[in-house]
């Protein structure tokens, strides 16, 4: 196997005209997300709307403020730990799709494919479903002060903003990267206005929920059950640090600014959360934040006065910013799967002049504007989230695998051991528990990750597929190449690339795992 993505037999057709458009000089994706913008997509994908509307799961497990505290102290030392392990990976590999790029080149096909399939199937399409309609909610409730906006009035403008953003995202690649960092900007303001109050209320002596003895003092009976639980909700609320490894190959220096976004982005958001914490328990008691609804919404209309409407807006901003991140990042992945021939070829193609996965943006938004139809989208969150949690120990496992099985091969950055073991004991114990507490959720969550292996040799493992499957396939495929304005983009290693050290960098970290990976799959290069 030469170097380079793999694509599937089927488009024979549509890889010849790659070829043709590599010799003519080609498109690639550009790399044109500076260290502002990639600590903008982490810290926006990890502050969505949940530090201001419902930061309750972790005290309501914890028992206790000062408990609940320290959890979230701890779970942010354990993401950070788990992106150190990324940033490894993400030098080591620089390729775009994260997780699912290292699983696939490390542990095989079917691997990587069910890592797709899942997030292809369920967490992305529920996930920004989800954020696009608390968007929604926040934008039209202050049209229904007295009852609940209408169900079709919220997803009818949870899916304007989908198009709009999708829109944005296949235009530009820097329009998409500056919303983000605008909208990412406001969030942050306006959790350090909700900071800032906070200090400002233990200036005023308002910090008897911060006092070693009250801080302890339980609301309800320690568990060692719940307390574990508060561990998992902290550490969902983290979720989104590892998705600026979604789009390694747009970073522009990633052996750099990859690692060094982690550093920056990981630190700032414990600290956010933290002490937002901190300044909603000055303004409220542990039963009355357990009660609301809307934790910042309620703390503005304790501390803000006339200016209390600042917060539905800054929530409203925060999911807004949270669409576009999760559109722009989970489009790259399933744009990865497709160059690598684990969905149609289709998307991974990209616009001859805007160079964006214009393909890849729009299957995106097609399959959340789907789920915006279902009423069980929050149901198939929970039972999916557990595999969400379950390939990150498999990721970082994986790192421990590539040690063993590649020691010499380069890494920018080489971290000691002990994180991903510290990490994985973590891990470990969160997973066991889940199984544990939920066994039948997590039960079914394996069962939908499982339908993917017959998908995987139907779709992908068999390559001799009927003529009449492969002529219809190619057609489409034509056709959505017309309709799109869409080719392949050219290899960093080839040499439409002219040589030069972006393509050694990526020539050099793909070709040990590529050739093994090659080894063991037939398949047909463009």
């Amino acid at each position: 196997m030469t170097d380079g993505p793999r694509q599937r037999s089927s488009t024979a057709g549509s890889a010849k005209d790659a070829a043709a458009q590599k010799e003519s000089g080609g498109v690639a994706l550009k790399k044109e997300i500076g260290l502002v913008s990639a600590c903008g997509i982490i810290v926006g994908n990890i502050i969505g709307s949940g530090i201001f509307v419902s930061p309750k799961g972790v005290l309501e497990n914890a028992s206790s403020v000062g408990l609940a505290l320290i959890v979230w102290i701890i779970t942010g030392i354990i993401t950070a730990i788990g992106a150190l392990c990324y940033a490894e990976l993400g030098v080591t590999i620089p390729k775009s799709g994260g997780d699912y790029s290292y699983v696939k080149d490390i542990f095989g096909g079917l691997a990587g494919f069910l890592r797709l399939w899942i997030a292809v199937l369920v967490i992305y399409p529920t996930n920004q479903a989800v954020i696009a309609l608390t968007f929604s909610n926040y934008v039209l409730q202050p049209l229904f002060p007295t009852c609940f906006p209408p169900e079709n009035g919220l997803r009818l403008l949870a899916g304007v903003c989908l198009l709009l953003l999708t829109w944005v995202n296949c235009s530009s690649v820097r329009w998409a990267t500056r919303v983000q960092d605008i909208f990412t900007a406001g969030k942050l303001l306006a959790l350090a206005l909700i900071i800032i109050m906070g200090i400002v209320q233990i200036c005023k002596g308002e910090y008897y929920w911060l006092e070693p003895v009250n801080a302890f003092e339980p609301f309800q009976d320690y568990d060692v059950g719940l307390i574990a639980l508060a561990f998992l909700q902290g550490s969902f609320a983290y979720g989104g640090w590892n998705f600026l490894n979604y789009v390694t190959e747009e970073l522009v220096d990633p052996y750099v600014n990859l690692p060094r976004a982690i550093f920056i982005s990981i630190p700032l958001v414990t600290f956010v959360y933290v002490f937002a914490n901190i300044a909603y328990v000055t303004a409220m008691s542990p039963q009355e934040l357990l009660a609301s609804n809307a934790v910042a919404v309620t703390f503005g209309e304790k501390l803000l006065g006339v200016m209390a409407w600042i917060m539905p807006i800054s929530v409203a901003l925060s999911t807004f910013g949270g669409v576009n991140g999760s559109l722009f990042t989970s489009s790259r992945l399933f744009f990865a799967g497709a160059r690598e021939g684990h969905l149609p070829s289709l998307l991974a193609m990209i616009h001859v002049k805007r160079c964006t996965p214009i393909p890849a943006l729009a299957f995106t938004c097609l399959s959340t504007l789907l789920m915006l139809c279902t009423s069980d989208m929050y149901t198939l969150i929970n039972y999916v989230g557990f595999i969400n949690y379950l390939f990150y120990g498999v990721t970082v496992a994986g790192q421990i695998v590539l040690r063993i099985k590649q020691p010499n091969i380069h890494r920018p950055i080489k971290i000691s051991l002990i994180w991903p073991v510290i990490y994985l004991i973590f891990w470990a114990f969160l997973l066991i528990f889940s199984l544990y507490s939920e066994p039948v959720v997590c039960g079914i969550g394996l069962a939908i990750m499982l339908t993917g292996v017959p998908v995987y040799f139907l779709g992908v493992y068999w390559d001799n597929k009927p003529q009449c499957f492969d002529t219809f396939v190619d057609k489409m495929t034509y056709l959505g190449q017309k309709m799109c304005v869409v080719v392949y983009p050219a290899e960093s290693g080839g040499s439409s690339s002219g040589g030069g050290e972006e393509g050694e960098e990526m020539k050099e970290a793909r070709s040990p795992l590529s050739r093994e990976d090659g080894d063991n799959h037939k398949a047909e290069d463009c």
